[in-house]
């Protein structure tokens, strides 16, 4: 496969289309499907669970997160924190619970982030909003057993940007046990000449500083002792599957506790939707990681 920098400007954008990579359906169909799938799953989670919405944490009209609670008197209670993609300007968390649905029958506590998503909110302010937004559960939660973190898309690039956090700036250290990070993008620059940066108006230095894969060293210091799982489509963009194994044998090559999940069968966008089941590949994964399978 070409290298992006060896791509036309017309192939490179087709390899950040990951909508055109569906073998299901038609490229806005499976956006469209999509959204409808993650919003009932959202709704189903909001009639199983208590929820406590638009909590804030922080000043900012973008900063709050849902929380969904299951009804459990153990102290031990896991808890997962998502975030959603969609390109970082498109979704939020209205449509983000949908992985509570299996999960709050396991006595787990599931968090959705929202974010100021672009134009509104540019990459340095989305990162530092969802590394705020995993201080304040800590704070706001400091009887958890364990904090694991899960984003899908542009939000697997801001989970693994949460790994790879210099905590010292911060009032506290997240121990965060794990990290599922699912058809991802590590690498921010391909990303600069294509319509997606058009929103973000990102420039070649803010791709660089906002860049997982160049981050591992910092991801060491921080999250040595998190299990990070990289997770990827079988029909996702060849783009967006390179992205996943560079990024998990940099991991692994730094000696860090990283396992690769190549999803049969799956694609950009059913990946994450199938999260919503229990008997789900990936959702039995999450559970085993936190000792509730």
């Amino acid at each position: 496969m070409l290298h992006w920098t060896e791509m036309t400007k017309d192939e490179l954008v087709r390899q950040l289309s990951p909508s055109r990579w569906s073998h299901r359906m038609s490229a806005d169909d499976v956006v469209k499907a999509h959204v409808k799938a993650l919003k009932e799953g959202t709704q189903r989670a909001r009639g199983l669970a208590q929820t406590l919405l638009n909590v804030p944490y922080g000043e900012g009209d973008g900063e709050k997160l849902d929380v969904y609670i299951p009804e459990t008197n153990s102290l031990d209670v896991p808890l997962v924190i998502y975030i959603h993609g969609g390109y970082w300007q498109f979704l939020s968390k209205e449509e983000s619970g949908f992985m509570a649905v299996p999960l709050i029958d396991k006595g787990v506590v599931v968090v959705a982030v929202g974010y100021d998503i672009a134009p509104k909110g540019n990459m340095d302010l989305m990162v530092s909003q969802v590394r705020k937004s995993v201080v304040s559960v800590i704070q706001q939660y400091s009887h958890i057993s364990g904090l694991y973190l899960c984003g899908h898309s542009a939000g697997a690039h801001l989970t693994a940007m949460v790994l790879s956090t210099d905590w010292s700036q911060y009032s506290i250290t997240p121990q965060i046990r794990g990290a599922f990070l699912v058809s991802g993008i590590y690498d921010l620059l391909p990303i600069l000449s294509t319509y997606v940066n058009e929103p973000l108006k990102m420039t070649e230095e803010v791709a660089v500083r906002n860049s997982p894969s160049k981050l591992v060293p910092q991801l060491k210091l921080s999250s040595s002792s998190c299990h990070i799982v990289v997770a990827v489509a079988e029909n996702d963009s060849p783009e967006f599957r390179k992205q996943s194994e560079e990024y998990y044998k940099t991991l692994e090559a730094s000696g860090l506790k990283v396992t690769m999940e190549d999803v049969p069968n799956t694609d950009h966008f059913d990946i994450i939707e199938q999260l919503v089941d229990g008997e789900y590949h990936l959702t039995k994964l999450l559970l085993k990681m936190m000792g509730k399978s």
